[in-house]
């Protein structure tokens, strides 16, 4: 048994797996994934649930603006569209009251001693595009205003008023949801899992994160908060403690710019709050890495942020990355995404009995156990 699991375990530290294919690392650990519960999604979205809120809608419209912007595109659009449409018949409406009542509607085209209010509107439809054409500034000529009625002439300066107060905030909200960063965030790309392996004769828990775009990121800065159930001294149950995790590369904690894939470390040491972690326990506890990542675009100098979280199926013990930059004969650095979700075993001797291999011992165990019983039975 030992001869046959000393060989397997060779066989594992040699071959490359990917973190997303392989079923040993990947397919059970996203079973008991789905069966945890997390803050934040591995896309970056919170998947927090906000429920029993007094008065919650009037909340979203004191902050209106936030709240148009936040929108997604299909009803932004559907409210622009609606915004338009329904101020041309509300006050097209209205005109066609007013006219109603000074009695233009009475009245044949032919009469000369009758002045209308709306010159040419004789109908709904009519009152309509007239709404139309004097909130768009389009002025066809055919149909105009007199001076026979002030109420009439009061109307169309409070439409046209509130009319572009309104084109001003959705055209605003436009704008605004166009120039955030949102999208920017989404081409930094976070490996997969995380893995825990020696770096520099140190422990550390290691992340690889990438820009995807030609652009740089500069100023980046990573910064990680562990969720955990806390008990304080008094008893009470904290379901959420944010306990900060610090990571860093190499000796410093900021990157200047992010334009190759590079790997952030976190030094588990005594002032660490993953200090208590080994092969064995690491599945069996209850926590979550949300991981932050601020930076400035350089073509915009607008600051963009990209999270993601890592639960303890998605860290990896005894693992390192693959190199993924390498230089090609031209003398350019390129950046092989096709390894940048895999990883190999670590040959430190650190990890000489850590958790896969003792998993892979106890499933050398159990057959053992059954061929023995399978003995005792034969008759």
């Amino acid at each position: 048994m030992n001869s046959k699991l000393f060989k397997a375990c060779k066989e594992m530290e040699a071959t490359p797996i990917d973190m997303l294919k392989d079923p040993l690392v990947s397919s059970c650990a996203a079973q008991d994934t789905r069966k945890k519960r997390r803050v934040v999604t591995k896309d970056g979205h919170s998947n927090v649930k906000i429920d029993h809120v007094d008065g919650l809608a009037m909340l979203y419209l004191h902050d209106l603006w936030t709240t148009v912007i936040d929108m997604k595109w299909r009803y932004k659009l559907t409210l622009f569209s609606a915004t338009f449409v329904m101020t041309w018949f509300f006050f097209g409406l209205i005109f066609y009251i007013i006219a109603m009542i000074h009695g233009d509607l009475d009245v044949p085209d032919t009469a000369s001693n009758h002045t209308p209010c709306v010159m040419n509107v004789q109908s709904l439809t009519g009152a309509f595009l007239f709404s139309l054409e004097s909130q768009t500034t389009i002025g066809y000529g055919f149909r105009f205003i007199t001076e026979e009625c002030p109420l009439a002439i009061s109307l169309l300066v409070a439409q046209l008023v509130l009319t572009t107060l309104a084109e001003i905030f959705i055209t605003g909200t436009f704008l605004a949801k166009l120039a955030r960063p949102k999208k920017r965030a989404e081409t930094i790309m976070f490996s997969h899992n995380a893995v825990i392996t020696k770096h520099d004769g140190k422990l550390c828990l290691i992340i690889r994160v990438a820009n995807m775009r030609k652009s740089l990121l500069i100023q980046c800065q990573l910064t990680g908060k562990m969720l955990h159930t806390h008990v304080t001294k008094e008893g009470e149950k904290i379901l959420l403690n944010q306990t900060s995790i610090r990571f860093q590369v190499d000796s410093a904690s900021d990157s200047p710019f992010l334009i190759l894939p590079m790997t952030f470390y976190h030094v588990i040491n005594d002032a660490s709050p993953l200090k208590d972690l080994t092969a064995a326990n690491l599945r069996g506890k209850e926590f979550e890495i949300v991981v932050i990542l601020n930076a400035t675009v350089e073509s915009t100098s607008g600051t963009c942020q990209s999270r993601t979280s890592y639960i303890p199926e998605e860290i990896l013990w005894g693992y390192d990355f693959m190199p993924v930059v390498f230089n090609s004969p031209s003398g350019k650095y390129v950046a092989d995404f096709k390894h940048y979700n895999k990883v190999i075993r670590s040959t430190d001797h650190f990890f000489a009995t850590d958790l896969e291999k003792l998993k892979l011992e106890e499933e050398y165990r159990k057959d053992d156990q059954k061929e023995r019983e399978g003995h005792l039975n034969e008759p």
